[in-house]
């Protein structure tokens, strides 16, 4: 890996690369300011990673970040400075949004254990990159995958924060193709949604989530099972017909089915989602507005919507407990959660610190890989042992 290291201060140049080699990195070329760095990019330098600081004279941080996009730079930013976390976060912001890939970013003065961390997420995003080049998936073979079955159901289990008790399963759509292997949502929920497709595969995904869900049940497992609802699905005002019949069919309650809506989705014109969500809840199918606090009106969905679960996004809750900012919309999420009598759901639990801050400030559920990976659906009954054990670990149930 070829690293850039952008700093005017020769001491914090010289002590970054000496915890660069001691992490085995030794292909690091050091220059103190932006301008210069920008000049051996256009002299054909290749890097893959660059760690720029943002406080530097001449060309600042932000002015670096800009000149950067114009360049054609296809490797990866660490944002380094000893400013305010906060400008750290929007400096990070703003380069996304600029399109580059941003690794992470490091406060001063950087740690050894912190600048690994950092590096270590490289090799994701490399394989993240690849997937995204690789070729995209026409309506018509989408069309082909639906009618030929191969859209199949994983899923991810809930669990209650108080006592560590399985709740419910969220169900993934995933596509496993004949040559491709295992496909994610992300390559092809956009095709369904612009084609006119989306509303076959979620009925699919339904009918065998409530089909699975029967299975469960006659297995004594029974739970909440939460599907993905797009908002095309709520522009079909037959959706709570063929809901209520599917269920019906497949022998199962409605009050056990949760629908996650998607809230930075939610149409401008209310009038049919309204008419649709309305006469869901009539039939007791819990609402889950998911992706809290990412949309522009949630406010305003929650007074006007019958949502009775709150799903807080995982850009909220992985690291919480470290950064007051997050600690602080986590909580008042919670808060607001509470005092309107619903039920919260934290996703993105990643690890105990996570688990701890949740439990402590009163989440109902939490999802996320401190608990479990998304698994295919005829896995569950065999996670479920070595949850329970760890549950006994974590204090939860008595030995």
């Amino acid at each position: 890996m070829k690293i850039l290291l952008i700093d005017d201060e020769a001491f914090a140049l010289k002590l970054l690369v000496h915890q660069l080699a001691s992490l085995g990195f030794r292909d690091v070329t050091s220059v103190t300011g932006g301008a210069e760095a920008l000049a051996q990019i256009a002299g054909g330098a290749r890097f893959d990673v660059i760690l720029s600081d943002l406080q530097m004279p001449g060309m600042d941080g932000v002015e670096f970040v800009r000149a950067l996009t114009q360049t054609g730079y296809g490797g990866e930013l660490v944002l380094v400075s000893g400013e305010d976390r906060r400008i750290l976060q929007t400096v990070e912001q703003l380069a996304r949004a600029h399109g580059l890939r941003v690794l992470g970013r490091l406060t001063k003065p950087v740690t050894p254990e912190r600048l690994a961390a950092v590096l270590a997420h490289h090799t994701d995003a490399v394989a993240a990159q690849a997937c995204a080049a690789s070729r995209c998936y026409g309506p018509d073979e989408l069309r082909q995958a639906i009618a030929a079955g191969e859209l199949v159901c994983h899923c991810q289990p809930k669990v209650s924060l108080a006592t560590g008790a399985l709740t419910g399963v969220e169900i993934l759509v995933r596509w496993q193709h004949p040559v491709d292997g295992l496909v994610f949502p992300d390559r092809f929920i956009s095709v369904s949604e612009e084609h006119g497709l989306i509303d076959d595969l979620t009925r699919l995904v339904l009918r065998d989530a409530l089909r699975q869900t029967r299975a469960w049940f006659d297995a004594s497992l029974e739970m909440h099972v939460a599907v993905n609802v797009s908002m095309e699905n709520l522009d079909t005002l037959d959706f709570p017909d063929f809901v209520v019949a599917a269920a019906l069919e497949m022998d199962v309650s409605l009050s056990s089915m949760v629908l996650e809506v998607t809230e930075s989705r939610l149409m401008m014109d209310m009038r049919v989602p309204l008419d649709i969500l309305t006469r869901l809840r009539l039939k007791y199918v819990d609402l889950s507005i998911d992706d809290f606090g990412t949309g522009h009106s949630s406010l305003a969905q929650l007074r006007d919507l019958p949502f009775n679960e709150l799903k807080i996004d995982r850009s909220f809750v992985h690291g919480a407990c470290r950064d007051t900012h997050l600690a602080a919309m986590c909580e008042a999420s919670l808060d607001m959660a509470r005092k309107l009598g619903m039920r919260s759901v934290a996703e993105g639990v990643e690890d105990l610190d996570d688990w701890n801050f949740l439990r402590d400030h009163g989440c109902d559920i939490a999802q996320g890989y401190f608990i479990a990976r998304p698994m295919p659906m005829a896995a569950l009954a065999d996670w479920l042992p070595g949850w329970e054990a760890r549950r006994r670990e974590l204090g939860l149930v008595k030995p």
